[in-house]
């Protein structure tokens, strides 16, 4: 059985006092299976005039997957969506050969808080069309003091209605009273546990609030003790055979993905297309890292 291995966030400021903690990828661990990218954001109270205001930014080779625990926001793409997600709910986009969006509190000075998490799709999927879905009900269950949410993938005989091309499991696990849960695991999945609020104990040992455990694969199942009040978000899947690549928004399996899709969005290229009357605020890629014509690294973003 492998050591469990502990994963800093870092901090990143996305505006209007909207610090978010991201702990996927890292250098320590890229992916979870599938899952490429995690961030935790708030809970945050807004102050008055203020909210989530992303700008329209451009993604490929990827699902992005929102869970919304508190507030509501608005999801515009240039398909022509335009969706409200509230608390309970799930947004899935699919990138694919390229989609735009922008995300917006629906008012402002709000309470917000919710995990954003992309989905890297597999070489046969990563050029597809683009799609969106929004899953207002999902599965749920009680386990003593615990409610849980199954978010994507199965678990057990619950399947979650996501439309996703990887094996892979995510679930959210909130507690009203102190719990101990043990949750059965595929040991041909590698997972990872956030602690959202709270801390919690796996066998016995404390992960904080923010804190991404990484567990590998080859378990069988997984032991957590949870005070009131915590909750979890617990995630897992195959192992990828191929590393993907990321830079900014972009999620591909080489250099010239990247780049391509780069060009495109700083040409206004039709292939992200314009989200609503178009006249939503870009944001500007940062520079390609490239070190040279032979250098096909990437860094960990």
């Amino acid at each position: 059985m492998n050591p469990l291995v502990r994963i800093q966030p870092r901090s990143a400021d996305l505006g209007d006092g909207m610090l978010v903690r991201r702990t996927l990828p890292n250098r320590r661990q890229r992916m979870v299976g599938a899952w490429c990218f995690l961030d935790h954001a708030g809970p945050v109270q807004f102050e008055p005039g203020k909210g989530l205001h992303v700008g329209a930014h451009p993604h490929i080779g990827l699902q992005t997957f929102t869970w919304l625990i508190e507030g509501e926001v608005l999801h515009r793409d240039s398909l022509g969506n335009e969706q409200l997600i509230r608390p309970g709910q799930v947004n899935l986009m699919t990138a694919g050969h390229g989609i735009a969006h922008t995300e917006d509190s629906l008012h402002d000075g709000v309470r917000l808080h919710a995990a954003q998490l992309w989905i890297a799709l597999p070489p046969e999927h990563q050029d597809c069309a683009p799609a969106f879905d929004h899953y207002p009900t999902l599965p749920q269950w009680r386990e003593g003091g615990a409610e849980l949410t199954l978010l994507a993938g199965r678990y057990g005989q619950r399947t979650a209605p996501a439309r996703i091309h990887s094996a892979l499991v995510g679930i959210d696990i909130a507690c009203d009273e102190a719990s101990a849960l043990t949750l059965a695991l595929d040991p041909g999945f590698e997972y990872g546990l956030m602690a959202l609020v709270g801390d919690l104990k796996i066998d016995g040992e404390t992960i904080r609030t923010d804190e991404l455990a990484y567990l590998g694969k080859g378990r069988g199942e997984l032991h957590l003790a949870l005070p009131a009040g915590a909750r979890v978000l617990f995630l897992g899947g195959e192992p990828f055979d191929e590393p993907v690549q990321m830079w900014w928004n972009f999620v591909g399996f080489s250099r010239a993905d990247i780049a391509q899709a780069q060009a495109a969005w700083e040409r206004g290229d039709e292939r992200f297309g314009a989200v609503g009357d178009g006249r939503a605020r870009r944001l500007v890629a940062p520079p390609l890292p490239w070190r040279g014509p032979g250098d096909t690294r990437l860094p960990h973003t």
